[in-house]
């Protein structure tokens, strides 16, 4: 009897220690790590398997035209109003696209927004994304991640020195099967009002 109860442990902590090593890779966390240690290798081709590019840049183009008080401030010099920014919502989706894949290529968020052709509007999301997460900053922590079914919600904690202070972005992932892949920020308009606010407050503490 022993013996059976002791195999039956063995056998629910094999199965237990199976799940856990599947969990760690295939979950979210496992995921955006992939994410990542895609765009240290500049391999495009693996970065869009666990981040759908074209979902995340439309998502970040609606977002930022509905910011459209706060890209002055943000993106200075930039000729931006509601309007004009739906009207082009097609072609900055597109630019979006292309800066990704130079950021991905070339590792630098500067780079790619500089890379970026003249446009009527110029608002390079890059370079609104490099406010949010400057050259200094660096990954903190995985703040939560809450699965609901074939999705996630994951907070990504980041550092912001130049403010003194961590941000979190928020990203929502959709199960494929053995991987996750990133399918939208969710809180891009609202980092850009924080990082506005912030940027108001340092000016005028000069």
């Amino acid at each position: 009897m022993k013996k059976l109860v002791l195999l039956l442990l063995l056998a629910a902590l094999g199965v237990g220690g199976y799940l856990y090593y599947r969990s760690l890779t295939t979950g979210p966390e496992y995921s955006l790590m992939q994410a990542a240690k895609a765009t240290q290798d500049h391999d495009m081709v693996a970065f869009e398997r666990y981040v759908d590019v074209n979902s995340v840049t439309g998502s970040l183009v609606d977002q930022v035209t509905s910011q459209s008080s706060v890209l002055g401030m943000l993106n200075p010099g930039s000729f931006a109003f509601k309007g004009a920014l739906r009207l082009l919502k097609p072609q900055l989706a597109k630019a979006a696209h292309k800066e990704v894949q130079n950021f991905v290529e070339s590792g630098s968020l500067e780079a790619a927004a500089a890379a970026q052709p003249e446009r009527m509007v110029k608002v390079s999301l890059a370079g609104l994304a490099s406010k949010v997460v400057s050259t200094d900053s660096k990954f903190k922590d995985i703040k939560y991640v809450n699965e609901q079914g074939e999705q996630a919600l994951v907070g990504i904690e980041i550092t912001q020195p130049k403010y003194d202070t961590t941000m979190v972005i928020e990203v929502k992932m959709q199960d494929k099967g053995d991987y996750w892949q990133v399918k939208e920020i969710t809180n891009t308009g609202e980092l850009l009002k924080h990082v506005a606010r912030l940027e108001k407050d340092r000016l005028l503490k000069r």
